[in-house]
C-alpha cells in the first residue's frame, strides 16, 4: 500500500471526494442526494476557477487512488478568509496521521500567502474532525441551526487566525 500526498487537481478527484464524502456522510449523519449534488457542484465550480496562486488542493493517493483531501478557496481570502474545504480521509487511513498532516498543509499553504484568516463550516458532533481544528489553533466562532447539508443540523464555523495580514 503506497500513499502519497498529491498537489492540485487529478482526473477523477471530484468524483473520489464526491463519493468519500457522500459515503461517510449518509453513514453517519443520513445526508443523502442534496449533500452529494451540494458537495458535487461546489466541488466542480472550485475546479473550474482553481488558481493555484491563490487556491490549493491536496489528495492523499494510495496506489493513484484519492482516499483523502483537503482545499483551501482563496477566492474571497481578503474579504472573508480563505475557505478551507472538502477535508476528509477514506475510513482506512483514519488513525494515521493522514488528517493532521492535510490539515497542516493547508494551513501552512495559508500563512505562506498571506491569508490572515482560514475560515471552515461544520456541523456539531464531528468530534474527531473538531479535535484536529482546534489542535491547528482553530475555534468556533458562530453556532445555529441550519439546513446547509440537506438536513436540519447544528452548523458550526471555526476560524484560524494565522498571525499575517494580507
Amino acid at each position: 500500500m503506497s500513499l502519497t500526498l498529491h498537489t492540485g487537481y487529478l482526473p477523477g478527484a471530484i468524483g473520489r471526494i464526491t463519493e468519500l464524502h457522500a459515503r461517510y456522510y449518509n453513514a453517519r449523519a443520513d445526508f443523502g442526494l442534496p449533500f452529494e449534488t451540494k458537495v458535487a457542484r461546489e466541488l466542480t465550480e472550485f475546479c473550474e476557477r482553481y488558481d493555484p496562486a491563490r487556491d490549493g488542493l491536496w489528495l492523499v493517493l494510495q496506489d493513484g487512488r484519492v482516499q483523502g483531501s483537503i482545499a483551501i478557496d482563496g477566492l474571497k481570502a481578503d474579504s472573508e478568509g480563505a475557505h478551507l474545504r472538502w477535508f476528509i480521509c477514506a475510513d482506512a487511513l483514519r488513525g494515521q496521521g493522514w488528517g493532521k498532516r492535510l490539515l497542516a498543509t493547508a494551513v501552512d499553504f495559508c500563512r505562506q500567502r498571506g491569508y490572515g484568516k482560514v475560515q471552515l463550516w461544520t456541523f456539531d458532533g464531528q468530534d474527531a474532525a473538531r479535535h484536529l481544528y482546534e489542535s491547528a489553533g482553530f475555534r468556533l466562532v458562530h453556532e445555529a441551526s441550519g439546513s446547509t447539508w440537506g438536513r436540519e443540523v447544528r452548523e458550526q464555523k471555526f476560524e484560524l487566525h494565522t498571525g499575517t495580514v494580507p
